[in-house]
């Protein structure tokens, strides 16, 4: 079957393809091989065979297609790629195999390549006002290790948000290898659930690291960047920004940019920037400043710290996806999406602290809204699971004091971007907080993980769900108006 496969499309481009002669005498067509013409043909042609030669796995891709359609997504780690960003991650680039960068690379062939991550590198300096990009890191996690790796000896101190406050595996929890090979110290938050800025200055003092994120991944307030460089500076440790959850509100001006204060800036390029699963390095007006030998400048230390040092060859699909992405975060639209989601999650902390919620932070800045679930009774698998039943996306978390395991867990993350990518607005979210009530109200714990819900109140929020992601699509169908936020559905 494969090779019916390669000969159609061998076929195909065959048909297309033109002579040197024809070219020279003028007659060449408009489409000439190895246009995006060409490559669109490519993928109608596998997903044709796709669909004939192996139904199994079609059904389920199909599936997944419907199932995303008919969900509403509360997920604060996610968003919804365009479709010429999926387009371009299914592209023959990833073909290749190109370790290096472009103009060194160590395999021949990569001439179009080396084009396409140029072109990425450029937007994302572009979109985030950097000097410096690295576009090869598979995840922000893979990121984050290289840098920690390429800044800190084994056994070097950094200093990070605490994970039960809002932090991050990679940012020194004992789960994560950084937890492992580095001193890990941790700071919290206060009485207020705001980070504690006094409590980092002075376990900074104490301990000197060499390494200060500032970063998370359940904090629903702004990010002090200056304060952070501050205590950095105080100490002479360099500071990471790492914006995975934020980077689409940094990008489009809902929140402050770090990449002119701290030292290196990574993120992921997914969560928030409907781009393809891949991450980024950056580095503002310290690309140039002297790493911890006094000598390599950190672009040229991130450079190295990617390849050869962490990874091999690169996605380079992948990377043709984020220089998609970073173009379509330029635009207009996706700024307006960007406010719609600020607006959006704080209509929903207003809506669900009216019925009786504890909004951690009373509130939020960003996408994201955390609640403790303590006093309801419940604990987080169980409101996870309990929604998905009922065709709600949310995912459960640790709160500050959590008592709880990390698979239980006391608290429920809600994220609005893609309510806010499916056109839906603050007054949208009343009847999202309602229906998340309907569920919770109606779910018994029997256990830490075990639950009973009333079938008839889940079919009907089932129902309503549907209805509301009905009048509300997702922007799988190409339509212009789809892709405008607010816009009539």
């Amino acid at each position: 079957m494969a090779g019916q496969l390669n000969t159609a499309a061998v076929e195909t481009a065959r048909t297309r393809a033109v002579s040197a002669d024809a070219v020279d005498a003028g007659n060449a067509p408009d489409v000439l091989p190895g246009s995006v013409s060409e490559q669109a043909e490519l993928l109608r042609i596998g997903m044709d065979s796709l669909r004939h030669e192996d139904p199994a796995l079609a059904v389920l891709l199909d599936a997944e297609v419907g199932q995303q359609a008919t969900t509403l997504a509360m997920i604060a780690s996610a968003s919804v790629a365009d479709l010429s960003v999926l387009a371009a991650g299914g592209a023959v680039l990833s073909n290749l195999t190109v370790e290096g960068y472009p103009g060194a690379r160590y395999h021949p062939g990569s001439s179009q390549f080396d084009q396409v991550e140029t072109l990425a590198i450029e937007r994302a300096k572009e979109l985030f006002g950097a000097r410096y990009a690295n576009v090869q890191p598979h995840s922000c996690s893979s990121a984050n290790l290289a840098v920690l790796a390429a800044l800190l000896p084994p056994g070097g101190t950094l200093l990070a948000l605490d994970l039960d406050s809002g932090g991050h595996l990679t940012h020194g929890s004992r789960a994560s290898v950084t937890g492992r090979h580095y001193n890990a110290v941790h700071y919290g938050l206060a009485p207020s659930g705001y980070i504690d800025y006094d409590q980092v200055a002075e376990l900074a003092l104490e301990h000197r690291p060499t390494v200060l994120i500032a970063g998370a991944s359940a904090y629903p307030r702004t990010l002090d960047y200056a304060r952070f460089r501050e205590i950095a500076d105080s100490v002479g440790a360099y500071l990471l920004a790492d914006i995975s959850h934020i980077a689409g509100l940094v990008v489009a001006g809902e929140h402050p940019s770090p990449i002119d204060l701290a030292h290196v800036t990574t993120t992921s390029t997914y969560k928030q920037l409907a781009g393809p699963r891949g991450g980024l390095i950056l580095s503002g007006r310290d690309a140039g400043s002297p790493g911890p030998d006094g000598r390599t400048p950190l672009g040229r230390l991130m450079q190295r710290a990617i390849f050869p040092q962490s990874q091999g060859t690169p996605s380079p699909a992948t990377i043709a996806a984020m220089a998609r992405a970073f173009a379509l975060a330029s635009g207009p639209d996706f700024r307006r999406t960007a406010r719609l989601i600020v607006q959006d999650a704080q209509a929903l902390a207003a809506e669900l602290s009216r019925l009786g919620y504890s909004v951690l932070t009373g509130g939020t800045d960003n996408h994201m809204v955390v609640i403790d679930l303590v006093e309801r009774g419940l604990t987080g698998v169980i409101a996870e699971r309990a929604l998905e039943e009922c065709g709600i996306l949310a995912n459960r978390n640790r709160v500050p004091g959590d008592v709880k395991p990390p698979l239980v867990t006391s608290g429920l993350r809600l994220g609005t971007n893609i309510l806010a990518q499916r056109g839906m607005g603050p007054d949208e979210m009343r009847d999202c907080a309602r229906l998340l009530h309907a569920v919770l109200t109606a779910t018994d714990a029997l256990s830490d993980s075990a639950y009973r819900i009333d079938p008839a109140r889940a079919a009907e929020v089932r129902a309503e769900v549907r209805r509301l992601c009905v009048r509300y699509p997702l922007p799988f169908d190409g339509r212009a108006d789809a892709y405008t936020p607010g816009a009539a559905k």
